[in-house]
């Protein structure tokens, strides 16, 4: 009976550690995704200083919980814990295309692949609250709006190439049905208004010929 005791005592043993490290996962996961959700809320201002701070917090506290799973494969590639590491994706992604600077790759950000798959498909459709919000600038580049849009585009075209079961890629195809409805939406919000801006061009310049004309305006 000793020998039973022994046994199970070295199991709960392991069962308590492994409870613990997951309640610091669940724990650690909520704060990661928090940072990732400031990090874009300040690219959204174009706080850059503040934004690359951020991030730089969002990849020390993405590598804690990495560190915190470790030993527990289980808990690492679990719900919480990579829909955390997504969120770190989707932060990163946005930063550099709104920034126009290069893509960061899963090694990287030191994510699995389906978790950067899924990361990319939210920072696309996270683009198209930057391409609004350009729309709506009177002073709106829509070159830098057709770009963002360009970029949307680009990642749905790769998206649609991966025909794998969910259990490979954690829902993409889900994801990649979002990112279709909302890149359909953006550019048919993108093409409204640069016709609505090139009606108006087209005005002013047909009443300054017009003013121009009549002699009456002398």
């Amino acid at each position: 009976m000793s020998d039973l005791t022994a046994i199970t005592e070295q199991i709960q043993a392991a069962f308590a550690a492994k409870n613990s490290a997951r309640d610091n996962a669940i724990a650690r996961s909520r704060e990661l995704i928090r940072r990732c959700a400031e990090s874009i809320r300040a690219i959204h201002r174009h706080e850059w200083a503040q934004a690359d701070e951020k991030l730089a917090a969002v990849r020390a506290s993405a590598a804690e919980l990495r560190d915190v799973v470790a030993e527990y494969p289980d808990l690492y590639y679990t719900g919480y814990t990579q829909d955390a590491l997504k969120e770190v994706v989707e932060a990163h992604a946005t930063y550099a295309m709104v920034r126009d600077q290069p893509l960061p790759t899963p090694q990287d950000l030191e994510t699995e692949f389906n978790t950067y798959l899924n990361g990319l498909a939210e920072a696309a459709t996270e683009l198209r609250r930057f391409i609004l919000d350009i729309l709506r600038r009177k002073d709106g580049s829509s070159d830098e709006a057709e770009r963002l849009l360009n970029w949307m585009d680009a990642i749905y075209d790769e998206l649609v190439t991966f025909d794998f079961p969910d259990a490979i890629t954690s829902g993409l195809r889900r994801q990649t049905d979002v990112v279709r409805g909302v890149l359909e939406r953006t550019r048919g919000d993108l093409t409204m208004t640069l016709r609505q801006q090139r009606m108006e061009e087209a005005l002013r310049r047909f009443e300054e010929r017009t003013l121009k004309d009549d002699p009456a305006a002398d």
